[in-house]
């Protein structure tokens, strides 16, 4: 499997300190390429939000590296979701007893994407960032927001352009480490050739349309991965010429 890969984060117009966090990881194995890429956004109204996202981060980054390549030699599928509700429910508890043992709240956002060639592709979810499927013609957003307006949407209460403008949109049903229970969402998708896979966090779709993404990260567009570094740092820069107040946050993934 031959991809290419962009990523870029930006603390925005307001916010004193970035509280996104993300990785993508890449390893070539037995059974061929293995990309992971994951986004978190530590909580904008709770302090140390920046801990909260990158202690689950490193807890992913730490399994790509020391438990995944035993996974790969087994059943990968049932024993990598078996592991990544492990990692979530340990940070959340972790996250919780960091937060009540220095006097604070604290949580995060997690969206993760796994990628092994020739294998269905894996994505965890829990809160509001992103995972988008971009083709040639489409767009698709492959999670749902965890949120009370993304919750009134799927019901038929809002539609998504009230949505986009209610004060309730950044409030969360569930966070990992300000959740008494979590419990994630887990898809999987066959990820065909010449598409584009995209991580984002709230503030990087906040003030741009599906239209622009697409027409930015359409994978005919997307020639290298010097042009797909340079059409993550224009949109994050429109974000915030719209003054979005929000960190910013992409990943990019395209397979060739």
């Amino acid at each position: 499997m031959k991809l290419l890969t962009a990523a870029h984060t930006d603390i925005g117009i307001r916010k004193p300190t970035n509280q996104d966090s993300y990785c993508i990881k890449i390893a070539e194995t037995s059974i061929g390429t293995v990309v992971l890429a994951v986004i978190c956004d530590g909580m904008g109204g709770l302090a140390k939000g920046e801990v909260a996202s990158a202690s689950v981060i490193n807890a992913f980054s730490d399994w790509f590296e020391l438990e995944l390549p035993a996974q790969l030699t087994n059943d990968p599928f049932n024993d990598i979701q078996s592991s990544w509700e492990h990692i979530i429910q340990e940070q959340n508890l972790r996250i919780a007893a960091y937060g009540q043992k220095v006097g604070i709240q604290l949580g995060t956002t997690l969206t993760a994407l796994l990628l092994i060639e020739s294998k269905p592709m894996l994505i965890a979810h829990v809160g509001d960032t992103r995972a988008y499927r971009i083709g040639r013609h489409k767009l698709e957003v492959l999670t749902e927001d965890q949120t009370v307006v993304g919750q009134e949407v799927r019901r038929g209460r809002l539609t998504p352009e009230q949505a986009r403008f209610d004060p309730r949109k950044n409030v969360l049903l569930q966070c990992i480490g300000a959740s008494r229970i979590v419990e994630p969402v887990f898809l999987t998708e066959d990820p065909p050739q010449e598409e584009v896979f995209m991580l984002c966090s709230d503030g990087f779709r906040n003030m741009i349309t599906e239209e622009e993404i697409h027409q930015a990260f359409a994978p005919q567009h997307l020639t290298d991965e010097t042009v797909m570094e340079e059409k993550t740092k224009e949109l994050v820069e429109l974000n915030k010429q719209r003054q979005e107040t929000d960190n910013i946050t992409v990943l990019l993934i395209k397979i060739l």
